[in-house]
């Protein structure tokens, strides 16, 4: 079975003086540096498997850079933009905006009203009281609390200012 070979990667003068400055200086973070060396050898006319044992790599990393820098080369993106990681989505909302601020509601409203014998509201209180009336199906009693974080919300201390410091 024959074997293709890599597509050509060629560089100008100034984007080769540019990864070599970029390899050269000394607070380059060695991820970057890494990648810089891989285009380099590639437009040199080295193939994955060259490029895998100069640098001590894995060939589907030499492959990886090869094919990231060829795919960039048509944007508008600086030389180390195009080493960069590319962006992660990350995992899907699961709530809506309108559920986290029902949520938000409900921590500033007091429990009584809700028919809980309690002075205050708990991020486990909360997350059973928001599941009990539908808003949200399903919620961790520490993503409760994560989200009280994020707003800066305590509706422990929501009446704090009635009782004076001593």
């Amino acid at each position: 079975m024959a074997r293709l070979a890599p597509k050509v990667l060629n560089l100008n003068d100034g984007d080769r003086s540019e990864l070599q400055q970029l390899i050269n200086r000394h607070n380059t973070a060695q991820q970057i540096v890494l990648r810089a060396k891989i285009i380099l050898l590639a437009s040199e006319g080295k193939n994955h498997g060259e490029i895998a044992r100069i640098l001590d790599i894995s060939l589907d990393m030499a492959r990886l850079w090869r094919n990231r820098w060829l795919e960039t080369s048509g944007r508008e993106l600086s030389i180390i933009q195009r080493l960069q990681d590319m962006e992660r989505i990350g995992a899907p909302v699961k709530f809506s905006m309108e559920q986290v601020i029902e949520l938000f509601a409900l921590a500033c409203s007091p429990p009584e009203d809700y028919g809980r014998p309690i002075s205050h509201w708990t991020p486990r209180e909360l997350a059973d009281e928001i599941m009990k009336q539908e808003i949200i199906e399903s919620i961790s009693i520490r993503h409760v609390g994560r989200l009280l974080e994020e707003a800066e919300l305590k509706p422990h201390q929501s009446r704090y200012w009635l009782t004076p410091p001593s």
